[in-house]
């Protein structure tokens, strides 16, 4: 069982451009603009403090109307990491500080899920990173590109990340593996989806930012490839809840609506 997290800092980054949903960032789910609305569900974890990394004012002032903490962030960064530690040296973090990134567009991510991802890192001091992951229910998301698997070691780190389907049942093609563990000779193994939820060091963050691209990373365009490419662990969370997916799309943004609408 995780131990309680070490106190650590939410940061969220949260960018205006987005080809898929305008002014993502600024779109109203119940009565809140979406990063407003995922920094309250950041701020019902263990986290001192919850503060969005913005790059744009419109952002900062809707984050200071509704008391969210936002500081500015330059919006010429290639990744969120670059963001993030950006966001470190305003906030004047120390490098073993420990920092979750939550992402902008999760209005339903579960505070106790923010919480175990931090306490990774206090727990296993070997990793860089820490991060989430939960079994896979169907073949269909196996198969999917658009699901990211990951595959863990005995210790519960990462060995790898692809949205390819691993691992991949030789003799057991086009079918779910996992559902018939008798087959296999692995009962209650099974494929894992991972989400994309990070905890870090505030110094890997400063560090991760110069590394060289991954050949892996290019191909499969999976940023967290960089790390394991240059040697550094990833200690994965595995829960059996499946967290709430994040809006991407206006028919994404159609359903959380709705599902927030009715429980408020």
């Amino acid at each position: 069982m995780a131990s309680a997290p070490a106190p650590f800092t939410v940061l969220i980054p949260s960018r205006m451009a987005s080809s898929r949903l305008p002014n993502k960032p600024l779109v109203d789910i119940a009565g809140l603009p979406m990063v407003v609305r995922v920094a309250k569900r950041a701020q019902e974890s263990a986290a001192q403090r919850v503060v969005v990394a913005a790059d744009d004012e419109r952002i900062i002032d809707a984050c200071k109307k509704h008391g969210v903490q936002a500081v500015m962030t330059s919006p010429k960064h290639p990744s969120g990491s670059d963001r993030l530690a950006e966001a470190c040296n305003v906030l004047q973090l120390g490098g073993d500080d420990i920092v979750v990134n939550v992402q902008g567009d999760e209005p339903l991510i579960a505070p106790a899920l923010i919480d175990a991802v931090a306490a990774l890192l206090s727990d296993r001091p070997e990793a860089s990173m820490g991060t989430v992951a939960h079994p896979i229910a169907d073949l269909e998301s196996l198969l999917s590109p658009n699901v990211v698997k990951v595959v863990l070691d005995a210790q519960g780190l990462a060995s790898y990340f692809s949205r390819a389907p691993i691992p991949w049942g030789r003799d057991f093609v086009n079918m779910a593996w996992w559902k018939n563990p008798g087959t296999t000779g692995t009962p209650g193994f099974a494929p894992l989806h991972h989400m994309g939820i990070y905890s870090y060091r505030a110094q890997f963050l400063h560090t991760f930012p110069t590394l060289s691209q991954a050949p892996t990373e290019q191909i499969e365009m999976l940023e967290q490839l960089r790390a394991i490419w240059h040697g550094h662990r990833i200690a994965v969370h595995v829960t059996r809840q499946i967290p709430g997916s994040g809006v991407d799309t206006p028919e994404d943004l159609v359903r959380v609506r709705q599902l927030l609408g009715a429980v408020m």
